[in-house]
């Protein structure tokens, strides 16, 4: 299928969308990204010689002519604002982006008679984990404006289908880590709030010391255990995804996690192994909302999909990150 086919990818410039654009040409995939650029980086786009459009998902005309002029088939949809804390600060940003960007988009598709669509959601749309590992069976529980306005992304998908016949894959996932290890793209978030990229930077003298958000959870160590899945093992998830799709499968939803957790301490411990000296740690208080263990279960994805994750040693993840950040920030 791939030789003919050309993706949309919506937010394909920011982290997980250009490794997705990238596995996507890997296997003669055409891939057309669209990216507002609030957050994404168009040099990454250069560096992939992908074709970029600026331009937002709200923007009905521009779809319109988009999909009138190219002969997309399927579309990955990434363009969504991902910070907790300003989602609670300023919901309607988020439901205005995540929400309406969506349904403009999915409407355009409609219009233009695309019916495949795989959609980049998130583990917290399950809320506080009443079992861990947690399954796709979980009840479902958002906390935040950003986990709601996932969940009411995914619930559009789900009345697409029935009343449009609207295929989509929805992937869950735990925590996306590590960087491409051929080195031509990683994690650059503005302001950045992840643990493994701001380890980094503190490492390399960026930040004076990283913050331990609570150090008395009930885990084995008190801090925090998350479950760390490698960039590229997710990237190869959306293919697979996208070939169900195109093999004519039912709309599904799957979690994408290691299936094994790791605690902040495991992590900076790891990392400092890797840059080989002492990261600098300031203990603070919890954040409000944070679950003490978060471990996904993937065997649906691996039973469906066939997927199986390449990279899923910590010190693995944290060493090709570590060349990223190096290139990028060093």
């Amino acid at each position: 299928m791939s030789d003919s086919s050309t993706i949309l990818v919506t937010g394909g410039a920011g982290y997980i969308g250009s490794h997705a654009v990238k596995a996507l040409q890997k296997l003669g995939y055409g891939a057309i990204v669209l990216d507002n650029l609030s957050y994404g980086h168009p040099e990454l786009m250069e560096v992939l010689g992908a074709e970029l459009i600026v331009g937002d998902t709200r923007d009905s005309s521009l779809l319109d002519r988009l999909f009138a002029e190219r002969p997309i088939d399927a579309v990955m949809h990434f363009a969504a604002f991902i910070a907790v804390g300003e989602s609670v600060q300023n919901p309607a940003l988020y439901y205005r982006n995540n929400v309406a960007g969506t349904l403009s988009l999915l409407e355009a598709m409609l219009k233009a008679g695309i019916k495949k669509f795989v959609f980049s959601s998130t583990c917290a749309v399950y809320g506080p984990p009443q079992f861990i590992p947690m399954t796709e069976e979980h009840p479902i529980n958002p906390l935040s404006p950003y986990a709601a306005s996932k969940r009411m992304a995914e619930q559009i998908l789900e009345d697409f289908d029935r009343a449009y016949g609207l295929k989509s894959v929805i992937f869950r996932y735990f925590n996306a880590a590590g960087a491409d290890p051929e080195g031509q793209l990683g994690e650059d978030h503005d302001p950045e709030t992840h643990l493994i990229p701001l380890a980094l930077l503190t490492a390399l003298g960026k930040r004076p010391d990283l913050s331990v958000f609570g150090s008395d959870y009930d885990t084995p160590d008190g801090t925090a255990v998350r479950d760390y899945i490698h960039i590229s093992d997710l990237a190869t998830a959306h293919i697979l995804g996208l070939e169900y799709l195109q093999r004519g499968g039912e709309s599904a939803v799957f979690n994408l996690g290691n299936g094994n957790g790791f605690s902040v301490r495991e992590v900076i411990a790891t990392a400092e192994k890797v840059v080989g000296k002492p990261i600098p740690v300031k203990e603070s208080p919890r954040r409000p909302g944070d679950a003490p263990v978060l471990v996904g279960s993937s065997a649906k994805a691996r039973e469906i999909l066939g997927w199986t994750p390449q990279y899923a040693d910590l010190e693995t993840i944290i060493q090709q990150a570590w060349r990223w950040h190096q290139k990028r920030h060093g």
